[in-house]
C-alpha cells in the first residue's frame, strides 16, 4: 500500500514511516525540509497546512493517508486568539488536504484526533466512542471540529474515513510534560508524587504505529471512530517507578497529599499539569479489540519499562 504521513518530522510520524517500511508499504514522508532520517522514504516537501495548500504532488500514486500534522499543545502561547490559530490547520488545513485527496482518488483518510475531543478528565466511567464530546482546550476544540467536518465530507463519498484518539502517546524521545517527566526521574531528585493513586490510560508509540498499521488495512475499520490505548492503566506514582526501574534507578518517592499538590501547583499557574498527574483519565478499548481484533503488542508494564531503558541509554551516549 501506498500511503502518505503527513506530520512525518514528528514525534509519532518518524516512528510510523518507519513502521510502514517495515510492514512492506511504500511511505510518503510530507515534510516541510529534507530530513535524513528519512533516507529510506519517498520524501515530499509541502509547507505550512492551511486552506490554501497545494497538495498535488504529495497525493500523486497514493492508496490512503495518515494525517498526522497538527498545530498542537503550545506550551507559551503568543497569540491574541489561539483558536483561529488552531482552526486554521488542524480544520481548514485538513478539510483543504481531505478533499484533495477525495479528488486524487485516495482510498481511505487514517485522521489522527486526541482523546482530549471527550473531555480531560474521567470519574466514574471510561471514556468509550459513545462518551459524549466536551473538549476543553482550544486545541481538542478544533480537533473535534475536524472531525465533523471530515465526516461530513466523506459521507457517500468513495473515500473511507477512520478516526482514532488517542490519549498521551509516550516513548523514549517523547515531547512536553512525558519528556520533561524522563528528565526528573533521571536525574534521580526527589519527587513529591508518591500518594498519587489515579488511573490513567496511555499508549506507547509501538502499540499505537501497530494500531494505525491496521486501521489503513482492515475493512472493518472502514468510517469508524476508535479509542485506543495499552490496555491497562497506571497511577502516576506506578508511571516513575516503571520508568525508575527500566533506568536502573530507585526514585525517592515523598507521599505529599495530593489536595497539597493540586493547591501549590494553582499557586503557580500550573493546575492543568496537576490535574494530568493528579487526576485520572481512563480509556476502553473494547471496540477496538471486538471489531479489528486488536491486541496491544506490547504490555503497558514493558512498554514504560523499555521507555525507561531507551531514555538511559540514550542520555548516556549523548
Amino acid at each position: 500500500m501506498k500511503i502518505l504521513v503527513t506530520g512525518a518530522n514528528g514525534f509519532i510520524g518518524q516512528a510510523l514511516c518507519s513502521f510502514l517500511q517495515q510492514q512492506d508499504h511504500q511511505a510518503r514522508a510530507s515534510l516541510r525540509t529534507p530530513n535524513e532520517l528519512h533516507a529510506c522514504v519517498d520524501q515530499v516537501i509541502v509547507d505550512d497546512i492551511t486552506a490554501d495548500t497545494s497538495w498535488h504532488e504529495a497525493l500523486e500514486g497514493m492508496d490512503a493517508i495518515v494525517h498526522l500534522a497538527a498545530r498542537a499543545h503550545v506550551l507559551n502561547e503568543t497569540q491574541v486568539d489561539p483558536l483561529t490559530e488552531f482552526r486554521k490547520t488542524n480544520v481548514d488545513g485538513t478539510l483543504n488536504l481531505a478533499h484533495q485527496a477525495l479528488l486524487a482518488g485516495v482510498k481511505r483518510f487514517v485522521f489522527v484526533s486526541s482523546i482530549g475531543v471527550l473531555g480531560a478528565e474521567t470519574h466514574a466511567h471510561p471514556f468509550s466512542e459513545s462518551s459524549v464530546p466536551k473538549p476543553q482546550a482550544d486545541y481538542a476544540i478544533s480537533k473535534l471540529e475536524a472531525e465533523l467536518a471530515l465526516q461530513q465530507l466523506v459521507e457517500g463519498s468513495a473515500m473511507e474515513l477512520v478516526i482514532i484518539r488517542p490519549p498521551l502517546v509516550y516513548g523514549a524521545n517523547a515531547p512536553g510534560n512525558f519528556g520533561r517527566l524522563l528528565k526528573l526521574v533521571s536525574a534521580n531528585l526527589p519527587l513529591p508524587l508518591g500518594a498519587i493513586h489515579n488511573h490513567r490510560s496511555m499508549v506507547s508509540m509501538d502499540n499505537l504505529v501497530d494500531f494505525i498499521e491496521l486501521c489503513l488495512t482492515h475493512p472493518k475499520a472502514a468510517n469508524q471512530t476508535f479509542l485506543i490505548a495499552d490496555g491497562t492503566d497506571v497511577s502516576t506514582t506506578e508511571l516513575i517507578k516503571l520508568l525508575a526501574n527500566g533506568m536502573g534507578k530507585t526514585t525517592l518517592l515523598l507521599p505529599i497529599p495530593v489536595k497539597l499538590i493540586k493547591i501549590v501547583a494553582s499557586l503557580l499557574g500550573k493546575k492543568n499539569l496537576a490535574q494530568q498527574l493528579c487526576g485520572s483519565l481512563q480509556i476502553d478499548i473494547s471496540k477496538a479489540r471486538n471489531t479489528l481484533g486488536w491486541v496491544p503488542p506490547v504490555s503497558t508494564n514493558d512498554a514504560l519499562i523499555l521507555t525507561g531503558r531507551q531514555y538511559q541509554k540514550t542520555t548516556s551516549t549523548s
